[in-house]
């Protein structure tokens, strides 16, 4: 079953300031702000919705096909593709710009300072979901505005269920542009933030918004996930992470273990725990492509976390 993810596709450039930023702003001179930050530790690695949500399918040894749009400096993301094994006829290159650019400053506290570039995302409109693909499932993650809203449009005219996830997109959309989602959607998935602002911009409660979709999906980081669906509010254990290194991509990989999950019609019970296993095991490794794990290794862990066995 194919598995058609669109997002964004982007380099997260990673940088450590070692030392508390709180130390550095004058609170009394915010008006006129202007700091440098020095940051002898930097690292680029791969990133973006769909690349990550992919990277994680592949791993359990899924062929998801990925749509997004990309720029001129997209050749070492590529090689990175293919070297994965993942499929890249929708990820169409717009030469006259860059891909997507995360520039991340993180200090010892843990506080993050970023700056994005959306580059080559700005285009996600120029691709279109393809009905004669045997896609069977989908997912609108976060990407260009125009591109979400279409890529929406076109799941629902095919006919294909697919999982809204507007991530950090969600502040883009208004109120009735987020209930028109809601309403082509078949599944919803957000964080306890992303979830607060849809409740407040769409005038819906988690229990309306679940009655409209087949399941809405609530992650609450260290406090697990609620999975509200056939009427019911089903409460899903965090799995704890061996090390804690960098959370950043836990929320596509599990949306990975969602969409394993759903292409199987497995019982959500399972499939909540399964992406919940997948997101512990990324928050363990710095960047969000760089963990490793396979569908045995999966298997034996799952057992060990939840004391029932799944079949992957």
């Amino acid at each position: 079953m194919s598995i058609l993810i669109c997002g964004s596709m982007a380099y997260d450039n990673i940088m450590v300031f070692p030392g508390r930023f709180q130390d550095q702003i004058l609170p009394d001179q915010i008006h006129i702000l202007n700091v440098a930050f020095l940051v002898p530790e930097m690292r680029q690695e791969f990133g973006g919705c769909a690349g990550n949500v992919a990277y994680n399918l592949r791993l359990l040894e899924e062929d998801p096909l990925i749509m997004a749009t990309v720029g001129r400096d997209f050749d070492a993301y590529r090689t990175w593709l293919e070297r994965q094994g993942l499929e890249r006829r929708y990820i169409q290159q717009v030469d006259e710009t860059r891909t997507a650019q995360a520039y991340i400053t993180t200090d010892l506290d843990d506080n993050q300072l970023t700056a994005f570039h959306p580059g080559a995302m700005d285009h996600a409109h120029l691709n279109e979901v393809p009905r004669d693909a045997g896609i069977r499932i989908g997912m609108v993650s976060p990407d260009g505005r125009q591109g979400m809203l279409d890529h929406a449009a076109q799941f629902a005219a095919a006919g294909i269920p697919f999982i809204f996830d507007p991530g950090q997109g969600l502040p883009m959309f208004d109120g009735e542009e987020l209930t028109q989602f809601v309403d082509q959607a078949t599944w919803i998935a957000v964080n306890d933030y992303e979830g607060q602002m849809l409740k407040d911009r769409t005038g819906l409660d988690f229990d309306e918004l679940a009655g409209r979709v087949s399941a809405l999906v609530v992650t609450r980081g260290g406090e697990g996930s609620v999975i509200y669906a056939d009427g019911d509010r089903l409460e899903i254990p965090a799995v704890e992470a061996r090390r804690i290194s960098d959370p950043t991509g836990c929320g596509d990989a599990y949306r990975a273990g969602l969409l394993y999950g759903l292409s199987r019609s497995w019982p959500w019970a399972d499939t909540g725990r399964l992406a919940a296993l997948i997101g512990a095991r990324k928050i363990e490794h710095q960047g969000t492509q760089n963990h490793r794990f396979s569908r045995e290794s999966l298997a034996q862990e799952f057992v060990q976390a939840f004391g029932y066995a799944v079949e992957l």
